[in-house]
C-alpha cells in the first residue's frame, strides 16, 4: 500500500514508529511535511501537491495535525477526502477536539461525565463561577493549551480573577474546571484505535506538579482499565468522531472523568511504558480499511 504520514516534524518518536512500521511490513511510506502542500481544486478534479508530487496515488495517510496549525491541517484532510484518499483522522473531529469547550460540549450532549467546568465570559464575575465548579481550588485552561502549557491551578480568589484577567487581556478564551483532589495528580491516557483501546497508562504528576503531562516531567506506568473505564474512553472517542485518540481520564469519587480528548496522541509515552505496539496498531486498522475500500469498488465495477 502507498501510505502517506503527514508531519511538520518527521524525526519526533511518533512519526519514526510508524515510518519504522510502515516500512516492515512492506508498505510504501512517504513523509509529508503538510505545511508544504499546494492543495488545486478545479471542475471535476481536486489534487493536493507536495514539493510539485502530486498525492492522489496514495491509498491512505497517517496524519499527525500539530496544534500550531489545526486550521491547515483540517483544510488538508478536507482536499484528501475529495481525493478519496482514506485518512485516520477526519477534518471535523480535529476541529472539535482542538476547541476544549465545543469538545466538553460535545461529551456532555452525550452525557459522558466531566469535570465540572464553566466558560468564563469577558467581564463575568468570577467568583460565582468558582462556586458553580466546587469552590477553590479551581483549575484555569486556555481553550487552545497543549501539553499542559496555559493550565494554571489558583488557591484563591484574587490568583484566579487576575489569571483570567491576564489571558482575556490577550484575547484567549478561558474556561475554569474543579480540581479532583483524590485523583492525588494522576490521570490515565487510554489510546483507542477503531472503537478499541489498545494500550492504557497511568500518568503521575511529579511532585509539587497538579499537571500530569509527562513533557512536564511526570512518571507513567501501564495500568488497566476498568470496564467503566473502558467503555467511557471508547465513548468518548467516538462521540467527537475520532477513529485514533488519546482520552485522559480523572479517577473521581463520583467515576471516570473525561478530562481531554487528543486527536493526535503521542506513541513514545505509550509505546514505552507499555510495551505494547501501537504503531502497530494504527496500521492493522489502516489495511483493514482500505482493503474494505477496494473490496466495494471491486463489488460496484461488477455490479455495474
Amino acid at each position: 500500500m502507498k501510505i502517506g504520514i503527514l508531519s511538520t516534524a518527521q524525526e519526533v518518536y511518533s512519526t519514526q514508529s510508524l515510518l519504522r512500521c510502515g516500512l516492515a511490513r512492506g508498505h510504501q511510506i512517504e513523509l509529508i511535511d503538510y505545511k508544504q502542500c499546494s492543495l488545486v481544486m478545479e471542475q471535476g478534479r481536486a489534487e493536493m501537491y507536495y514539493k510539485d508530487f502530486p498525492l492522489s496515488h496514495l491509498d491512505a495517510v497517517i496524519p499527525r495535525i500539530s496544534t500550531s496549525f489545526t486550521l491547515m491541517g483540517a483544510a488538508v484532510l478536507t482536499q484528501l477526502r475529495l481525493m478519496k484518499v482514506f485518512s485516520t483522522l477526519k477534518p471535523e473531529g480535529l476541529l472539535l477536539v482542538r476547541d476544549k469547550l465545543r469538545c466538553l460540549q460535545r461529551l456532555q450532549e452525550m452525557e459522558i461525565d466531566v469535570p465540572q467546568t464553566a466558560y468564563v465570559g469577558d467581564g463575568q464575575p468570577i467568583g460565582p463561577l468558582i462556586s458553580m465548579v466546587g469552590g477553590l481550588p479551581v483549575v484555569i485552561k486556555l481553550l487552545e493549551s497543549t501539553h499542559g502549557l496555559g493550565v494554571i491551578l489558583s488557591e484563591s480568589y484574587r490568583n484566579a480573577e487576575s489569571t483570567i484577567e491576564a489571558f482575556q487581556r490577550l484575547n484567549e478564551r478561558v474556561i475554569i474546571q474543579e480540581f479532583i483532589r483524590e485523583a492525588k495528580g494522576a490521570d490515565i491516557r487510554a489510546f483507542v484505535v477503531n472503537g478499541k483501546v489498545v494500550a492504557s497508562m497511568k500518568r503521575q504528576a511529579r511532585d509539587g506538579e497538579f499537571r500530569s503531562n509527562l513533557h512536564r516531567g511526570a512518571s507513567a506506568q501501564q495500568e488497566p482499565l476498568t470496564m467503566q473505564e473502558d467503555f467511557v474512553a471508547r465513548t468518548a472517542a467516538k462521540a467527537v468522531g475520532l477513529d485514533i485518540a488519546g482520552v485522559d481520564i480523572l479517577r473521581s469519587e463520583r467515576g471516570p472523568l473525561i478530562m481531554e480528548v487528543n486527536a493526535s496522541p503521542g506513541l513514545e509515552g505509550i509505546e514505552t511504558y507499555t510495551q505494547v505496539d501501537v504503531a502497530g496498531k494504527i496500521f492493522d486498522f489502516v489495511e483493514k480499511k482500505v482493503l474494505a475500500l477496494r473490496n466495494g469498488k471491486v463489488r460496484k465495477k461488477v455490479a455495474v
